[in-house]
C-alpha cells in the first residue's frame, strides 16, 4: 500500500498500552497541516523510536502513513514509524498564539455536536466545556490483569523491554457544553500521557496517597481549568465503541479581554 508524507502538528499522547497485535503502542493525535483537519497516528511503539524521533506534544512532525484499512473512523492512519522527522515545535509565547492559530479553526461547537457526528465516523475533535469537575477512582483488578498478560507476551519476545508501569487510578473530568442549553453533562475518562506520568513521578514526592491524588487534581483541575483561562478539551473516542470518547487533552491558554 502506497504511503502519504504528512505534517502533523501533534496535540495528544496517550498513556502507553500494551496490545497482543502491536505491542507496547502510543496513540497520537493531532492536525493535519495540508487540511487542517484532524487526523489519528498509531501505532507508534514510542518507547522504541530513536531519540531523535521521540517527539513532544506540539511539535510538528512529517510522517508517512496511509489510510487505517481496518479502522472505519475518518481520521485514523498507520504509520511507518521510521519515518517520523521533527520539524518544529510551537511553543506557548504571545498566550500560545502559535498553537491556537492551527487548532481553534478545528472546534465544534460542543461535545454534543461531536457525538451526534459518530454515524459519519468522526472521531476526533475540540470544543469549549463548562462547569468542569475532576474525579477519580481506583482501577479494576481486571484492568491490570489483562495488562500484565500483554506485557508476559511481549516479554517473551523482547527480554529488554520492561513493562511501564499501570496506573493504578481512572481519572475523569465531569463537565457541561459551554453555551449549550441542552447538554445533559458528560463525564469522560482522560487519557492523556501527563497524567499518567505525573502520578509516577509525583509518587515518590507526597507522603500519602491522598496528598498525591490531591496534587493532581490541583493541577488538571485548579490549574489548567481555572476560570483565567480559556479552556478546550481534545477527545476521541475508541474504535470498537464509537460513543465512548476521551478526554486526550486539554488546551489552556490564558483567557483574553
Amino acid at each position: 500500500m502506497s504511503l502519504t508524507t504528512k505534517k502533523v502538528l501533534v496535540t495528544v499522547k496517550t498513556y502507553p498500552n500494551p496490545s497482543r497485535k502491536y505491542g507496547e503502542t502510543v496513540c497520537c493525535a493531532g492536525v493535519d497541516l495540508d487540511t487542517g483537519e484532524w487526523i489519528r497516528l498509531y501505532p507508534i511503539p514510542f518507547r522504541d523510536l530513536d531519540s531523535s524521533k521521540k517527539f513532544k506534544k506540539y511539535n510538528i512532525i512529517s510522517v508517512k502513513c496511509h489510510k487505517a484499512p481496518s479502522d472505519k473512523r475518518a481520521e485514523s492512519y498507520k504509520v511507518d514509524s521510521d519515518s517520523i522527522e521533527i520539524i518544529d515545535h510551537l511553543d506557548t509565547k504571545q498566550n500560545w498564539q502559535k498553537r491556537k492559530t492551527i487548532v481553534l479553526p478545528t472546534c465544534s461547537r460542543s461535545f454534543c455536536e461531536i457525538l451526534q457526528s459518530v454515524e459519519a465516523n468522526k472521531s476526533l475533535g475540540m470544543f469549549k466545556p463548562a462547569n468542569i469537575s475532576f474525579s477519580w477512582k481506583r482501577a479494576t483488578e481486571k484492568d491490570t490483569s489483562k495488562r500484565e498478560a500483554c506485557y508476559a507476551q511481549l516479554s517473551f519476545f523482547d527480554k529488554r523491554k520492561k513493562a511501564i508501569e499501570a496506573i493504578p487510578f481512572d481519572f475523569y473530568y465531569s463537565f457541561q457544553c459551554d453555551n449549550h442549553s441542552g447538554c445533559p453533562g458528560h463525564n469522560l475518562p482522560i487519557m492523556d500521557w501527563e497524567i499518567g506520568q505525573a502520578y509516577r513521578d509525583w509518587q515518590h514526592r507526597y507522603r500519602s496517597e491522598k496528598e498525591l491524588l490531591e496534587k493532581i487534581e490541583q493541577r488538571w483541575l485548579s490549574l489548567m481549568c481555572s476560570d483565567g483561562n480559556d479552556v478546550y478539551f481534545y477527545v476521541g473516542n475508541m474504535q470498537r465503541f464509537k460513543n465512548q470518547f476521551m478526554v486526550l487533552g486539554v488546551l489552556y491558554p490564558k483567557r483574553e479581554a
